[in-house]
């Protein structure tokens, strides 16, 4: 009977009972002959399988495989036709059957390199660029960086404004490449000092006094219709009758010794068009007591105004200009400066015609430096509440030299090949840094010159 560990019966070996002996072969060992050679594992029926095979036909009884896709081979039958009736090209296999991959074309090396080299050369010189970009253009690189912001003055700064990339200023980005960028908008930088009694004045009276500089230097250096090139006529009734009736006469009759731009910021609409109505200005005001029981008010600031041609631009700059004298009439299509009546409000102000596809822009800026006084009244014969100049100190920069018409005169450098050789009006003195609020204004005879605008 069979066991347990042997499902087949043994064959007989001739000594059991009964003398059976199928096999025949008595008590031989029937495997004595077998010989387990190249030519019987050939010839063998059954094969064992490898263990990873029977690992993976197990697994697969229960989860069958699933095709990846993606992969071909030559057993998978031929590419699926494309569409629009285009032959496919055949793909080359490698001796295994596998795709070979597609050989990418070679331009795209030569291309990456040239690509690499233009950024970093691009990196290397990003000035030059931007210059590139205005100088072609007409306007400057939208990667304008904006200034920070400067605080107005509370004391006399000791350096000259840190120095910016130059920059060509156009009519979108007029302040670019000038340290007046962050500087405050017009009025804001007018600072008034908390007032206490000085002299015979009370803290109420010295605050008003205050209040009417701060008014005076608004309309006679911030009013748009003035430095449009009308008459300032709001400045001229703040100050007392003979500081009026000089500036009156300063601008009926323009001189070298009465000239309005001492008093007056003003431009020639001809000439020079403000860009917008801001203005940039930094300063500081300060007062104390005059020795006379009176009070004395000191202002320093500095007035940047941004500008473009005007309609007769280029025409002033290839002619010499008057050195005295009011300007010449306007052609009948041109409008002739504002003159007479009372400023306008900035929405009524007639402005002149722009210089057809010119975006360039320049820059004047202006340096007053005045003392007003207000005399007391039990000693003095003066106008209540009017203003008095003691004192007055006005350098420009970017204006041409010798002339008296009662306007600044910036120059464009658009323009600079048209000027003509005139020795009157060619810079001979030292270059100076019109932004350097640490210096005193210099008084010096001469055309001078300026090393940035």
């Amino acid at each position: 009977m069979p066991i347990a560990e042997d499902p087949e019966p043994r064959p007989a070996r001739g000594d059991e009972p009964g003398g059976s002996d199928p096999s025949g072969t008595g008590s031989r060992d029937p495997f004595a002959d077998l010989v387990l050679d190249e030519e019987f594992i050939r010839n063998a029926a059954v094969k064992e399988q490898s263990g990873r095979t029977r690992m993976l036909s197990a697994r697969w009884k229960h989860t069958p495989p699933v095709d990846p896709g993606g992969r071909r081979s030559v057993n998978d039958g031929p590419t699926p036709k494309r569409r629009f009736g285009r032959k496919p090209k055949p793909q080359a296999v490698d001796p295994w059957g596998n795709p070979r991959p597609r050989r990418r074309p070679q331009w795209r090396t030569p291309l990456y390199v040239v690509l690499t080299v233009t950024v970093l050369l691009a990196a290397l010189n990003i000035g030059g660029l931007r210059n590139w970009y205005a100088d072609h253009n007409g306007g400057s690189s939208s990667a304008h960086a904006p200034v920070p912001t400067v605080a107005p003055e509370t004391a006399k700064p000791t350096t000259a404004p840190p120095k910016v990339d130059e920059q060509q200023p156009t009519v979108d980005h007029p302040w670019a490449g000038s340290p007046a960028e962050g500087w405050p908008n017009g009025a804001d930088a007018f600072v008034v000092p908390e007032a206490q009694a000085t002299g015979v004045f009370s803290t109420e009276q010295v605050a008003a006094q205050l209040q009417s500089v701060k008014d005076y230097l608004v309309a006679a250096n911030l009013d748009p219709n003035v430095i449009a090139g009308g008459r300032p006529d709001a400045a001229l009734a703040m100050l007392e009758r003979q500081d009026q009736d000089g500036a009156r006469a300063a601008l009926e009759h323009p001189s070298k010794e009465t000239d309005p731009t001492d008093w007056f910021s003003r431009f020639d609409p001809r000439d020079a068009i403000p860009v917008g109505d801001t203005v940039k200005v930094q300063g500081r005001m300060t007062y104390e007591g005059d020795g006379d029981k009176g009070v004395l008010i000191h202002t320093d600031f500095s007035y940047v105004y941004a500008l473009r041609p005007g309609p007769e631009a280029a025409k002033r700059a290839g002619s010499p200009q008057p050195t005295t004298g009011a300007p010449q009439p306007a052609k009948p299509t041109t409008p002739a400066p504002p003159q007479g009546g009372t400023a306008k409000p900035v929405g009524l102000v007639v402005r002149a015609a722009d210089v057809a596809g010119d975006t360039w822009t320049t820059r004047t800026i202006v340096r007053r430096v005045d003392t007003f006084r207000f005399y007391d009244p039990g000693r003095y014969r003066v106008q209540p509440k009017k203003i008095v100049y003691a004192k007055s100190q006005t350098d420009p920069a970017n204006s041409a030299c010798n002339v008296y018409d009662g306007f600044f005169h910036p120059q464009f450098d658009q323009f600079a090949a048209l000027q003509p050789d005139n020795p009157d009006s060619r810079p001979t003195g030292p270059a100076v840094d019109p932004y350097d609020r640490s210096k005193d204004v210099q008084q010096a005879e001469g055309c001078g010159t300026i090393s940035r605008d």
